[in-house]
């Protein structure tokens, strides 16, 4: 049976899994050892723009509570996606998760070192769209400035990053094998940026989901074997050395013909600066 998966799961969302198109988000219950499907070991070292979120209270304390991915633009600014901050993840209104925080610096999500901030606000994209995942970018505002060099740069419209058979690399610390495999350390996985017209065969609408290139790009190899998975939703996917995309949505993961899809940038760029 096919079946879309955005990045994010809890128990329920893994139930609604088997039938239904969601977003990417991890179970409280996940445990492994490894990560991102055909991926290998990362560090936030040579990707300290790389984060963690985490609430203990919703996901318990087995993965330090990590349930998304996120990545920092600014010093208090971490872009994730709407879809990870929705009642169907949390449970709950966002603004009723009294924990919510990034975790940064730490490669295993157990481990000592980083930081763990409090996120002290939150914006979701008004024109997100939970049926297609279309618009799927939220901001969270930290209670704490991280350096500036943990930043990374956003590739506006236009930018050669976005071209296709570019080489791009996705993180996180999610399914890595598709089964409910969750990873305790941080993992990357390389991909390469594909055509509009190939997303949009594999996504032409209906059980499998719509592809809309004005706000989403995909991103994978043809054979399958490479994409993000379950509770790698939020995570970056970079290019040239700026963010192209967030992990966003997927038919399975690692699927040949079934490419992971992101939230394109360029897009996500407009609706933020619509919003100030």
């Amino acid at each position: 049976m096919s079946r879309t998966v955005v990045r994010t799961m809890t128990g329920a969302l893994a139930l609604a899994a088997a039938t239904a198109v969601i977003p990417l988000v991890s179970p409280a219950t996940a445990v492994a050892d490894s990560i991102i499907i055909g991926g290998t070991p990362a560090h936030v070292a040579d990707s300290p723009w790389v984060v963690a979120l985490s609430s203990r209270d919703r996901f318990g304390g087995t993965r330090a509570g990590q349930f998304c991915g996120g990545v920092v633009v600014e010093p208090k600014k971490v872009l994730t996606a709407a879809h990870c901050l929705s009642r169907e993840a949390l449970g709950t209104d966002v603004g009723q998760v009294s924990d919510l925080r990034i975790i940064s610096g730490r490669d295993e999500l157990n481990g000592t070192g980083g930081k763990e901030i409090p996120v002290s606000g939150t914006w979701v994209n008004p024109g997100f769209d939970a049926a297609t995942n279309g618009g799927d970018v939220a901001v969270l505002t930290l209670s704490e400035a991280l350096p500036e060099q943990d930043t990374i740069p956003m590739a506006e419209s236009g930018d050669s990053a976005y071209r296709a058979g570019t080489a791009a690399t996705v993180y996180g610390w999610g399914d890595t094998t598709g089964y409910g495999d969750y990873a305790s350390s941080l993992r990357s996985a390389g991909v390469s940026i594909m055509p509009d017209s190939s997303c949009e065969q594999a996504y032409p609408g209906g059980r499998t989901g719509a592809y809309d290139a004005s706000s989403m790009l995909c991103a994978g190899e043809p054979e399958g074997g490479y994409d993000a998975c379950q509770g790698d939703s939020g995570g970056p996917l970079v290019a040239q050395g700026r963010l192209v995309g967030l992990v966003s949505w997927g038919n399975g993961c690692g699927r040949a013909g079934s490419p992971g899809v992101y939230t394109r940038i360029s897009a996500a760029i407009g609706w933020m600066t619509a919003a100030d």
